[in-house]
C-alpha cells in the first residue's frame, strides 16, 4: 500500500525578480544575478533545481546506505547542463525551452570498489523522486485564480 507524501510551495514575486517563498520555518529566496536585472538575492530557479535534484541524490544516497548497512562517510554530487537562452526570452520559439541534457557526478566515499558504486548510484537514482520527475513526463495542470 502507497504511503502519500504532499508537497507544497508558495512563492510570491513582487517587483522586478526577487521571489520570496515561506516554506515550513524557511524563508528562501529566488533571484536574478545583476547582470540579468535581478538584485542576486538568491540562485535562480535552475540553481534550485540543480540543487534539488544534487540533494535528494544525497539525501537517498544516505538512506539506501543505511538500509544496505554500507559505511558511507561523504558524497559530492555536481549536476551540470546547458540550455538556449535565446528561447526563454522569446527569441528562438523553434527550439525546447529546458536542458538539453543533464550530467549528475557523484563522488562516494565508501569502502566500494568503482562498480559497487555505478550499481550504487544507479539504485539512488532509480528512488530519487527528483530524479524521477526529471527523467519522466509527469503531467502539470495550469490553474489561474
Amino acid at each position: 500500500m502507497a504511503t502519500i507524501k504532499q508537497v507544497q510551495v508558495e512563492a510570491h514575486l513582487g517587483e522586478r525578480f526577487k521571489i520570496e517563498s515561506k516554506i515550513r520555518d524557511h524563508t528562501l529566496y529566488v533571484d536574478q544575478p545583476k547582470t540579468g536585472g535581478g538584485e542576486d538575492a538568491g540562485p535562480t530557479p535552475l540553481e534550485y533545481m540543480f540543487l534539488s535534484l544534487a540533494a535528494c541524490i544525497a539525501t537517498i544516497g544516505r538512506i539506501v546506505a543505511k538500509q544496505k548497512r554500507i559505511t558511507l562517510r561523504a558524497m559530492d554530487v555536481k549536476v551540470e547542463g546547458e540550455l538556449d537562452v535565446e528561447v526563454l526570452m522569446g527569441r528562438n520559439p523553434d527550439s525546447r525551452s529546458g536542458f538539453t541534457g543533464l550530467k549528475v557526478t557523484a563522488r562516494i566515499d565508501a569502502d566500494m570498489s568503482k562498480e559497487e558504486k555505478e550499481q550504487f548510484l544507479h539504485e539512488v537514482d532509480r528512488r530519487c523522486p527528483v530524479s524521477d520527475n526529471l527523467h519522466s513526463l509527469t503531467p502539470m495542470t495550469f490553474v489561474v485564480e
